[in-house]
């Protein structure tokens, strides 16, 4: 999961094709009528532009406008999960350059508003984004059009070159209809090389797997911590821990000088009361940048302490046209990222780095997406590590997917029964209280981006799991617009990606290979209801023989996103003890279930 600028909410309106040449408004998606043309509007327009000097070559994207009640920052960074969401309009481009221009009115599809017409009337920050697409011709004979990752960790608002409005004060009242004229007049620049020191090293290498797949020169990178004494002990060799996560700009976890002085003093006692799990908008005004800053810094002093192990620290920078990672598994859309991780980037790290390059000396941890990807490269690649630490992972039994069970429920977005429906809850607060449902939080997606594109949670699951649909977009799971589940889909989704499925169906040759590699954790009040897809899991699990599975279940009593299995420390605190916590523990397996004549010396310094 990524509690991210915009993992978010939305409602909208039924969408249909535009007038206008420059736009491209589909269909549903599962249809395949050609498009037709409506009668005019008459109401309200947002129409926008792009001026000279963003050149003449003709660009393809997601058009977005987003109008904002506070002018505090910049109306696209202010579209999220809370109650003051600005509000966002969306459709496709095609040939979209200076000279030309998109009318987006009453049937652009909209979030929190459904339509434009329904906008209640006032003054806005109003600015546009065109998050561009790039054509792929893949392997496999689809052509797509997706937004390749820049360097920016797959956010629209952030991707470099994307064009965008300097934001404007507009009076905005559909009653009145007219248009509003939103002019886009820069790109967004460039960003700055990744920070590198002594310790931290940024490697990137070309994937020849992942640009077979996509067509085009595809490049997997990582941060490398270098263990205290690496450039004093050449003869060396050092296990590797992997870190999994979201896109990294930087080593997260990490820093070399003290905090800095300047920052808010730390309140405890709110940050517990407002604060508990580290995220949220209450955080740094109670001083959880502080808290962040100091135990990067208290990191850097273990690592080059006495006594800490001496290991590579690896978090991988793998984004991809659909999302700021690719799981680390193989996938019909996404590609082959798994075996790119594992058969050319970590054993490339281990010959540039001096690391000993064998199964036994490898582990992983995580949390979140993070944990689901640990727990995923164990499970797919049995051999290649040993040990995975899986904290609060995304859905390892789709029998609860965020609570829908994607195996008999008909819909995704309600209950049902005979006379009424009720809305599903995808998230809640620390008292259980419902903060979004599984409507809003995808037709926020299909506001961003239709075919899976909007760079966000569902669609990313839907990408990674789902088969290619023919179109070359992934096949739908379930309706974006009904929530109705599709079950040939959800069949593929068992039989590819349900961990504890697989688990049990390939037991007789996973079971020991795994004995004793597997940690999950998980706090019993998830905020994204992913507990209980781990109690399923376990107790499909305790069924198995043959051998009795040796994976250590661990769960927090009434803690939410992301426990990691620390009941000592609030989350906001043991969030940020990964490194410090769990690469002892991977090293102690490692030293006690080394082969015969392993090197456990050179590097236990």
């Amino acid at each position: 999961m990524r509690p991210s600028l915009l993992l978010l909410l939305g409602l909208l309106g039924a969408g249909c094709q535009s007038a206008d040449p420059a736009m491209r408004q589909p269909a549903p998606e599962t249809s395949t009528a050609a498009a037709t043309l409506p009668a005019p509007q008459q109401g309200l327009k947002l129409v926008v532009s792009a001026a000279p000097a963003l050149g003449a070559a003709p660009v393809d994207g997601r058009l977005l406008v987003v109008l904002a009640r506070s002018g505090d920052s910049e109306p696209r960074m202010q579209v999220g999960f809370t109650d003051d969401t600005a509000q966002v309009f969306g459709v496709d481009v095609d040939g979209f350059a200076p000279g030309r221009e998109v009318a987006l009115g009453a049937d652009a599809l909209g979030y929190p508003v459904g339509s434009l017409a329904q906008l209640p009337a006032g003054d806005y920050w109003v600015q546009a984004v065109l998050h561009r697409y790039e054509t792929f011709r893949r392997a496999d004979g689809h052509v797509v059009k997706l937004p390749m990752d820049r360097g920016e960790g797959q956010h629209w608002n952030l991707a470099p070159g994307n064009w965008v409005s300097t934001p404007q004060r507009m009076r905005v009242d559909p009653s009145q209809g007219g248009a509003l004229q939103v002019v886009l007049d820069k790109a967004l620049p460039e960003l700055p090389p990744p920070p590198t020191s002594k310790y931290v090293r940024h490697v990137r290498i070309k994937s020849e797997l992942l640009s077979r797949f996509w067509g085009r020169d595809m490049h997997l990178g990582a941060f490398v911590l270098l263990p205290e004494g690496w450039d004093a002990h050449p003869q060396a060799r050092y296990p590797l821990m992997v870190y999994h996560g979201h896109f990294p700009s930087t080593l997260t976890g990490w820093r070399e000088t003290p905090a800095d002085p300047s920052l808010p003093a730390v309140n405890r006692e709110a940050l517990v009361r407002e604060c508990p799990n580290g995220h949220g908008n209450a955080c740094k005004k109670h001083g959880y940048e502080r808290v962040v800053q100091e135990a990067g810094h208290r990191l850097f002093q273990q690592w080059t302490g006495k006594g800490f192990p001496r290991v590579l620290l690896v978090e991988i920078q793998h984004a991809n046209p659909y999302y700021d990672d690719s799981y680390a598994v193989n996938s019909q859309n996404v590609g082959p990222y798994g075996d790119a991780i594992v058969r050319e980037l970590l054993p490339h790290i281990e010959r540039e780095f001096r690391g000993i390059g064998e199964g036994w000396a490898r582990g992983m941890y995580g949390g979140s997406t993070g944990g689901w990807e640990a727990m995923a490269a164990q499970v797919f690649y049995p051999d290649d590590f040993n040990g995975a630490v899986a904290n609060c992972p995304d859905p390892i039994d789709f029998r609860s997917y965020q609570g829908v069970n994607m195996y008999e429920d008909r819909n995704a977005f309600f209950t049902e029964g005979p006379l009424r429906r009720t809305p599903r809850a995808a998230s809640r607060d620390r008292f259980g209280r419902t903060t979004s449902t599984f409507e809003q939080d995808n037709r926020m997606e299909l506001v961003l981006g239709e075919h899976s594109r909007s760079g966000e949670q569902f669609d990313i699951w839907e990408a990674v799991f789902s088969p290619v649909g023919p179109d070359g977009y992934p096949k739908r799971v379930y309706d974006k617009r009904t929530g109705d589940i599709d079950p040939a889909v959800v069949a593929y989704w068992r039989d590819h990606y349900d961990l504890s499925h697989i688990l049990a169906r390939d037991w007789a040759t996973l079971g020991p290979k795994l004995a004793g590699k597997l940690w999950v954790n998980v706090g019993n009040l998830d905020t994204f209801f992913l507990d209980s897809a781990v109690r399923l899991a376990e107790e499909r699990l305790q069924t198995l023989k043959d051998p009795t599975p040796d994976i250590r279940f661990q769960y927090g009593a009434y803690d939410g996103h992301c426990w990691s299995g620390d009941a000592q420390h609030p989350n906001f605190e043991s969030r940020l003890t990964y490194h410090a916590r769990f690469i002892p523990l991977l090293v102690e397996r490692f030293k006690k279930t080394a082969p015969k004549g392993a090197d456990t010396k050179s590097w236990d310094y």
